[in-house]
């Protein structure tokens, strides 16, 4: 194996283990995260369980693992890969941006800028080394790639824990009820 198949690797490597570090502190966050939001917005449908969050954390984890996998397989050449590695390093700034919004912390907060992004910066080092820098496009696509799959994960880890949901809503609202 030539360095820069060595470094492409570890690259793509990085980056899967920054988004599994900054996704535990969300899994084990989201949940009063959402809670907040959902008081503020005055609906309990925006209330996310733990074991909600926990499975659409992994379901991202598949697209997140692939594309790195792909990044590693095509020495950064990858638009998978390119997307998410673009991606997360825009998300970074979306964590920023609520926690300003909300004026606290938000799920993510900590380990957005401290352990994502500088994942996300070193493969998109990696990505230009190879000759073919990221692009705004590649940043657009990301985006939207990321946002879609969440949005996707969290539909189905809704759909599929259901009755889970609605119990654990219920003594949730039972603790503390929404304010009007």
């Amino acid at each position: 194996m030539s360095s820069k198949q060595s470094s492409t690797r570890i690259a793509a490597a990085s980056l899967f283990a920054a988004w599994l570090v900054h996704d535990i502190e969300e899994a084990l966050t989201f949940p009063a995260t959402s809670g907040m939001l959902a008081e503020r917005m005055g609906t309990q449908r925006l209330l996310v369980t733990p074991s909600q969050s926990k499975l659409a954390i992994a379901l991202m984890g598949v697209l997140v693992g692939a594309a790195c996998v792909r990044g590693a397989r095509t020495h950064g050449k990858s638009r998978l890969y390119r997307s998410v590695a673009a991606g997360l390093e825009a998300h970074v700034a979306t964590h920023i941006a609520a926690s300003i919004a909300f004026r606290g912390y938000t799920a993510g907060l900590i380990t957005a800028p401290l352990v994502m992004l500088p994942g996300a910066r070193l493969a998109r080092a990696e990505i230009r080394h190879s000759g073919s820098p990221l692009l705004p496009s590649d940043t657009m696509r990301g985006g939207a790639l990321l946002f879609g799959a969440a949005l996707a994960s969290h539909l189905v880890s809704r759909f599929l824990l259901r009755s889970r949901n609605s119990q654990w809503r219920l003594s949730r609202c039972k603790q503390r009820p929404l304010r009007r």
